[in-house]
C-alpha cells in the first residue's frame, strides 16, 4: 500500500512535484480520449492486497461528472468514498477499468505520471489544511507553483488573484497561527487554485470547523462554483454540508447506491 506522508511539506511535494524521469509528456496524442465530462469512471475497481486478506474497496463504479458540476459523495466508513476521492486525484489508480480526467485516460499513469497531471489538472482541498506552520500565506500559496516551474512574475499575480478571489488579500504576510480556522481554509483553497485545476477535490473541508464556520466555507466553496464555474467533488459525511451540493452521491460496499441531482 502506498505510504503515508508524514507532515505537510510531505503532502504538499507528494501533490504537486513532477518527477524528471523521462516519462511521455501529458497532452500527447497517446494519453487524449474524446469525452464530454470533466470525469468518466467506466467500470472502475480497486482491490488492496493485505496479506492473506484481499479487500475490494471500489465495485465495478462508473460515474460521469459534467465540467462545472458540484458533487458530494457521502457514505459510512468503509463505502468506498475515501478510495473514490483518492482515485479522483491520481493519488492511486485503479485495479481495472477506465478513468478519463478532462479527456485524459490516466488509468494506468506510473506514479510519476500522475504526480504531473496532479500538479496540472486538481486542486485539493484538506479537512486539516495542510499549511506549512512557519511559512507565509504569500509563500503556502506559492508552493505548488515553485514545483510546476511557474514564472516568479506570474507567481505574484496568481497569487494576488487567489487572495482577492478568497477574500483575504490582506493577510498575505501572515503565518497560518495568526488565522481563524476559515482564514487558514479560505488559504488552502487559494493555493489549490493558483495552478488553474480542471477540478477542485475536497475531503471533509469543514471536518476541523465550527458550525458557523463550516457554514461560511461552504457558502464560499458554493458561491465559487457557481460564479467561475468550477468544478468541485467534495467527500463529507454531513448531510447538511452535502446539501451546499447541486448533485449528492451515496455510496455503500464499493458502490454507488443513489445519485442525485438537485
Amino acid at each position: 500500500m502506498t505510504k503515508t506522508p508524514s507532515s505537510s511539506f510531505d503532502i504538499l511535494t507528494s501533490l504537486s512535484s513532477a518527477s524528471s524521469e523521462a516519462e511521455p509528456k501529458l497532452g500527447g496524442p497517446d494519453f487524449h480520449v474524446g469525452s464530454s465530462s470533466i470525469i468518466s469512471l467506466r467500470e472502475v475497481r480497486k482491490v488492496y492486497d493485505l496479506g492473506e486478506v484481499r479487500v475490494e474497496a471500489l465495485k465495478g463504479v462508473s460515474l460521469e461528472i459534467a465540467r462545472g458540476q458540484f458533487v458530494a459523495i457521502m457514505g459510512a466508513s468503509g463505502s468506498g468514498k475515501s478510495t473514490m476521492l483518492n482515485i479522483l486525484g491520481c493519488l492511486d489508480r485503479p485495479t481495472s477499468g477506465i478513468y478519463l480526467l478532462d479527456g485524459i485516460d490516466v488509468s494506468t499513469f506510473s506514479a510519476a505520471q500522475r504526480a504531473d497531471i496532479r500538479n496540472q489538472k486538481i486542486g485539493f482541498i484538506f479537512q486539516s489544511f495542510n499549511l506549512l506552520a512557519r511559512t507565509t500565506v504569500w509563500e503556502n500559496i506559492e508552493a505548488p507553483m515553485l514545483y510546476g516551474g511557474v514564472a516568479k512574475a506570474e507567481r505574484a499575480r496568481r497569487i494576488e488573484e487567489a487572495l482577492k478571489v478568497v477574500g483575504i488579500p490582506e493577510k498575505a504576510k501572515a503565518l497560518p497561527n495568526q488565522l481563524s480556522g476559515g482564514q487558514q481554509q479560505r488559504v488552502a483553497v487559494a493555493r489549490a487554485l493558483v495552478n488553474h485545476p480542471a477540478i477542485l477535490l475536497a475531503d471533509e473541508p469543514t471536518g476541523n470547523l465550527d458550525s458557523a464556520t463550516s457554514e461560511e466555507i461552504m457558502r464560499f466553496l458554493q458561491n465559487l462554483n457557481r460564479q467561475k464555474q468550477i468544478t468541485l467533488v467534495m467527500v463529507t459525511h454531513e448531510h447538511d454540508i452535502a446539501a451546499y451540493a447541486s448533485r449528492i452521491i451515496h455510496m455503500k460496499d464499493g458502490r454507488i447506491l443513489s445519485d442525485e441531482v438537485k
